[in-house]
């Protein structure tokens, strides 16, 4: 880690919060989940307020270790994790058949790194919605540095209740963002209104897979640990995900787990055992690095206290999701197109 890196990771830990309250409000994030003895009711019912302190306190470790786009990706031999995420959002571009002058949603779209991609990809025009304050003002200031200022913009918005009117979009994307809301069929009712008829919406979904035994205690700790350190009120399956859009109104065009078939495990760049100089920040040693660095800034006054906290239940999350790909009992990318019928 560089020095210039490194101050910039303590300067954006906590987000909007108070440097001086962001201790606390690692210890209420953590008092949600399961391994704190929280429980999912209270996750859903308090999700806003849970997603927004948790991308308060993660985006600047997100944008350090992983870049602008926070997803994974299926990847190729010989392909570095950032051609794959690349790779990754070209293809759904290409599945929604988007060009130049096409209204676009992104629904939860971070600080806007894969709308920015699709957007120079396309063409279109791209509107991200996004509920955390921090996040908007990072991603503007992005958009900004990237010239895409004027192609891609960003609301302020909880995407269960979006301010736009009914048929406003030609597509509509998702890329591991709707896995944060509390009801995956409100939600899907909700980006189904905002999408004109005879168009498409598509997305990569968090879901746990048919290998998933909910009495296995060992598959139960991975997925608490994977909620815990990913702000999620639960992950929820594949059949879940797909039978709520259909009750949402939505025809299924076509759908696959498109982790399944990957040349390289989607969670290689997350493996202690893998090393890689293309993400070495990442990597185990880049890790140990981090959190030493992170527990030095912390004591200097640099970072504010709770910083080593969140950097604990991200490796914790990581490990989980390791552990949760090898085990084949989750997936971070089941992939659906679906179509707004036209009436």
């Amino acid at each position: 880690m560089s020095k210039s890196g490194a101050l910039d990771l303590a300067s954006g830990v906590g987000g909007k919060i108070e440097k001086k309250q962001v201790f606390s409000a690692v210890q209420k994030y953590e008092k949600y989940h399961v391994c704190y003895g929280g429980d999912e009711e209270e996750r859903k019912a308090n999700y806003t307020d849970m997603v927004n302190k948790y991308y308060d306190l993660v985006t600047s470790f997100y944008e350090y270790g992983w870049g602008e786009s926070f997803h994974f990706a299926p990847r190729w031999k010989g392909e570095s994790l950032r051609e794959s995420i690349k790779r990754h959002e070209h293809f759904l571009a290409l599945q929604l058949c988007l060009k130049k002058g096409m209204k676009v949603l992104d629904v939860g779209c971070g600080i806007g790194g894969p709308m920015r991609e699709i957007a120079r990809f396309s063409d279109a025009w791209i509107t991200g919605v996004n509920n955390n304050e921090y996040q908007i003002a990072r991603g503007e200031e992005l958009n900004h540095n990237a010239g895409v200022d004027q192609r891609c913009n960003f609301v302020k918005a909880d995407f269960m209740k979006m301010p736009f009117s009914d048929s406003t979009f030609d597509a509509i994307f998702a890329i591991e963002a709707t896995c944060h809301s509390p009801n995956v069929r409100d939600c899907y009712s909700e980006i189904y209104r905002v999408l004109k008829p005879g168009h498409c919406f598509a997305a990569y979904e968090w879901c746990i897979t048919d290998y998933f035994d909910p009495m296995n205690q060992e598959h139960q700790r991975i997925k608490a640990e994977v909620e815990l350190g990913n702000g999620l009120p639960d992950i929820r399956s594949i059949k879940e995900c797909l039978e709520a859009l259909k009750l949402a109104g939505f025809e299924v065009v076509w759908e696959k787990d498109v982790a399944a078939d990957s040349p390289l495990p989607w969670y290689l760049a997350l493996d202690k055992n893998h090393f890689s100089l293309s993400n070495f920040r990442v990597t185990a040693c880049g890790r140990f690095i981090t959190r030493n660095m992170v527990r030095t800034l912390e004591f200097l006054g640099l970072a504010p206290e709770g910083s080593q906290r969140v950097q604990s239940f991200l490796e914790q999350a990581a490990e989980a999701l390791v552990e949760g790909g090898r085990k084949g009992i989750f997936t971070p990318m089941y992939f659906f197109l679906a179509k707004k019928p036209n009436f």
